[in-house]
């Protein structure tokens, strides 16, 4: 891939490095205060904590212990959710949200959206990290004719399946999940809005999730770190910063990874994170509750 790079760019543009994620992000963090944008690349994002020290105390905090004299607009380009194995299936999101505020966080649900927020972040002089989805690599996608220039913006979520009973807020490759069981929740006669916050730092600036409450009246979060993690952050951003607990008729819930590493082997995986038959019985659950009449319990 980089010989390829290599002779469409020049040896300049594309660096192989050793490995050690320290050095790979220090190099970048190096050259972004010299005046260039780089893209640094974290193999997989539980390999961010070996970097995790840099980020945290020099990157995430530079324009502001300069008083905006410095800038280093590093982009972070990682890898995460469902694989194989214990440090390629992480999804540590609240291991960057509580660490490394002063860096922007992308959670894009497939590869052209991915492309969107590394041209956002291109074009400005703030750091990033975009999580791509490790799992869907394969997958087939329509490319934009304008895929070199188009951005996403950030903390604008994307309402991806409208509904009436129930929203559903999650992101990444959970989105995947929970398509697949909203397809299976509306054969049982539960209509589920499906909600791709897409970014989690900056979070629903037009507070897009509260709308859908209104709406709704009922939530879940929904993602793949351990329990306590992002999902509890999404759900104190809207319930109690964007005052969203006052449109709820049933108890908000969460729906997330169990609290250890995943296995290694797709078994291991499958025990770990939710699949689409939790999001399908957490969510129908959920309505019965408000339903008794006309939804009877799983069995």
């Amino acid at each position: 891939m980089f010989q390829g790079l290599n002779d469409k760019y020049g040896e300049l543009r594309v660096t192989d490095t050793g490995v050690r994620d320290a050095t790979i992000l220090g190099q970048g963090i190096g050259a972004a205060l010299r005046g260039l944008r780089p893209v640094v690349d974290i193999q997989y994002l539980d390999y961010l904590l070996y970097a995790l020290e840099l980020a945290s105390d020099d990157l995430a905090t530079l324009r502001y212990r300069t008083a905006g004299g410095q800038k280093a607009p590093v982009v972070i380009r990682t890898k995460g959710h469902r694989l194989e194995g214990i440090w390629h299936t992480g999804s540590p999101m609240s291991m960057i949200l509580s660490s490394c505020r002063g860096i922007y966080l992308a959670v894009p649900r497939d590869m052209t959206r991915a492309a969107g927020f590394y041209n956002t972040f291109l074009r400005s002089d703030n750091p990033g990290i975009v999580v791509e989805v490790l799992c869907r690599y394969r997958d087939k996608e329509r490319v934009p004719d304008n895929v070199g220039t188009f951005t996403v913006p950030l903390g604008m979520p994307e309402i991806i399946r409208p509904g009436r009973d129930l929203t559903l807020v999650t992101y990444g490759e959970c989105c995947n999940v929970a398509m697949e069981a909203a397809l299976t929740l509306a054969e049982l006669s539960v209509d589920v809005e499906v909600i791709d916050v897409q970014c989690l730092n900056p979070f629903d600036l037009q507070h897009t999730i509260v709308d859908s409450l209104a709406k709704t009246n009922a939530v879940v979060f929904f993602d793949e770190d351990v329990p306590g993690g992002a999902s509890a952050y999404m759900m104190q951003q809207v319930l109690e910063v964007q005052q969203g607990w006052g449109l709820l008729d049933a108890e908000p819930r969460t729906l997330c990874g169990r609290e250890n590493r995943s296995a290694f082997g797709v078994d291991g995986g499958y025990f770990t994170k939710p699949t689409a038959d939790d999001v399908i019985l957490t969510c129908y659950e959920l309505v019965a509750e408000r339903r008794p009449d006309d939804l009877k319990p799983l069995t």
